[in-house]
């Protein structure tokens, strides 16, 4: 167990940390403890730092690595992830010489009652028995985290029931680490976490006491890079030695799901320039879980991301919404529709001359982040 007083955890973010957070300059004046108090209080818990290949939480394990901490080093398996990034995960591991522990949530038993329930359920509920038994030759389980969730559900995350995050890594976290930690002792959670990545996340405390009812201990989420830009996470990464994810000099600004449900424009764009069999694998996997959903049909990403998509929405919005049997007849675009879409320029009507002319199979360095040099 360490003992870490709250000088020595912020110590190294000089000069990121702004001097007028009332936050970080009562923190230096104080040892940091799950458990409430205040003064010379001293932290005694396990600490485990979560990655995800991604450019912040590696910087936050380097800084665990760099205090002395005695930590473990955790990644979630979402089954969604570029091989590139869970090489680049290993990396990190093997360049901290540490084991790295992958939390995977297992969804057999949710698929084994979701079958019960088409069998049992769906011809009572007025569901075809063609669709019954599309539902039926796919439920099983894949051992991929992400179809699997999805195959239960019925249906893919979206923009309001995002429970990807939920389930894939926070559940996976809580019953493969946390919980049985938390069983132990106190917990402390390293998270890469930094205000300026989004507005969701612009008030985000460095520290954050969690008391739970179900646990005996109490857990601490810390956020030492909480005040970090994205180039101190680099410049600091490039001190201590430790290679960015090559996605990140291939153009892309985010390594994590691969293609998240929310990937921008340009990020699909370049996924199916770089690399297009992440495009096909998505499209066979809207194929298992349409067979998997009572309306026959389930698209990875938002009905609404491209014109023709948008359209059919505002007809369907205008006449009060449309029936189950209604939407499964629409067009909703799939996703080598999506992927298509990516290619075009601004209207989504015709392809981006300039970029096919720019063209250069993602071979080039086309670094976000200035990393070309």
């Amino acid at each position: 167990m360490i003992e870490l007083s709250g000088r020595e955890v912020l110590a190294h973010l000089q000069p990121a940390l702004t001097t007028t957070d009332i936050g970080v300059s009562k923190m230096a004046d104080h040892k940091i403890d799950g458990n409430h108090g205040a003064g010379n209080v001293q932290i005694k818990c396990k600490h485990i730092v979560n990655i995800s290949g991604g450019k912040d939480s590696a910087a936050t394990a380097l800084i665990a690595e760099e205090r002395g901490v005695e930590f473990e080093l955790w990644m979630a398996d979402t089954g969604n992830e570029n091989h590139v990034t869970v090489e680049h995960a290993h990396y990190l591991a093997d360049f901290l010489g540490k084991p790295l522990n992958i939390a995977r949530m297992d969804f057999s038993d949710k698929i084994a009652k979701k079958r019960k329930f088409v069998l049992e359920k769906w011809t009572q509920q007025g569901v075809s028995q063609s669709i019954i038994d599309d539902a039926l030759a796919v439920l099983e389980p894949t051992g991929n985290p992400f179809i699997d969730l999805c195959i239960w559900k019925g249906r893919f995350p979206s923009r309001k029931a995002q429970f990807c995050t939920e389930w894939l890594k926070s559940n996976a976290m809580e019953v493969d680490c946390v919980g049985p930690a938390l069983d132990v002792g106190p917990v402390c959670q390293w998270m890469g976490v930094r205000r300026d990545e989004s507005l969701n996340r612009r008030n985000a405390p460095m520290f954050q006491r969690v008391r739970r009812a179900d646990k005996t201990h109490n857990m601490l989420f810390f956020r030492p890079i909480i005040h970090w830009t994205a180039q101190n996470v680099f410049e600091y990464a490039k001190r201590r030695g430790l290679k960015p994810n090559p996605l990140y000099m291939q153009g892309f600004a985010r390594v994590g799901c691969f293609p998240c449900i929310n990937a921008s424009k340009a990020e699909l764009r370049q996924i199916g320039k770089v690399y297009p069999e992440a495009a096909a694998r998505i499209a066979e996997w809207e194929h298992i879980v349409s067979s998997a959903a009572k309306r026959g049909k389930a698209t990875f990403f938002a009905p609404d991301v491209t014109p023709q998509g948008a359209d059919i929405g505002r007809r369907a919005n205008a006449k009060g919404g449309l029936t189950a049997e209604e939407s499964a007849d629409q067009k909703w675009p799939d996703s080598n529709s999506v992927f298509e879409w990516a290619k075009t320029g601004r209207g989504g009507r015709m392809v981006d001359m300039v970029d096919m002319m720019m063209e250069d199979d993602g071979l080039s360095c086309t670094s976000q982040y200035g990393l070309c040099e």
